[in-house]
């Protein structure tokens, strides 16, 4: 009788060991999941920030340049429009809804919208 007992024991105890496993598995696919998109997030980012200080150089030298004041025309819309342009080809949103984030290869309705009515 207590050799029955204590194998019950034993079976309810290798069933929590391979839940457990389960368990450790799952959180060891998450993680790994985590540090995917963070590192993707950080290229992201890195690629980002390196955009930003061009075209604040740009800028820079536009402010330099004498007997220019700077004025918006049409010539510096164009040129918005082309930089935005530019963002949502190398894999951007543009739009206002997701302004930034990632595109993932997928085309996105409002930025096209978004650029077709700047074309107009």
């Amino acid at each position: 009788m207590m050799d029955r007992n204590f194998l019950d024991k034993v079976m309810e105890f290798g069933q929590h060991l391979e839940s457990a496993n389960r368990q450790y598995v799952e959180l060891k696919e998450s993680v790994a999941q985590m540090m995917e998109e963070n590192h993707a997030l950080q290229i992201e980012n890195h690629h980002l920030r390196n955009r930003l200080e061009e075209i604040e150089k740009q800028l820079e030298v536009k402010a330099r340049k004498p007997g220019k004041k700077h004025q918006q025309n049409s010539a510096d819309i164009g040129e918005g429009h082309d930089n935005l342009a530019r963002l949502y080809n190398e894999g951007f949103h543009v739009c206002n809804v997701h302004f930034g984030s990632s595109r993932k290869g997928e085309d996105c309705l409002f930025c096209l919208s978004f650029l077709n009515k700047q074309n107009g």
